[in-house]
């Protein structure tokens, strides 16, 4: 998976923020989206390898 790819279904985000909104999203807000959720995915991660398990859990977030 390339460290930039979207790790968001782009036309979901879009219409949650028209509809909750009715406001426009711009490609942007995707990208920056993805990067928290890496950032939250890191930190997930780092969790579970340092409680030595397998799988990340929702504790982990």
């Amino acid at each position: 998976m390339a460290e930039n790819e979207a790790l968001v279904v782009a036309s979901k985000i879009k219409n949650y923020i028209k509809e909750k909104g009715d406001l426009k999203c711009s490609a942007k807000v995707i990208d920056a989206l993805s990067d928290k959720i890496r950032d939250i995915l890191d930190s997930a991660i780092e969790s579970a390898v340092k409680d030595k398990r397998k799988t990340v859990q929702d504790k982990d977030i």
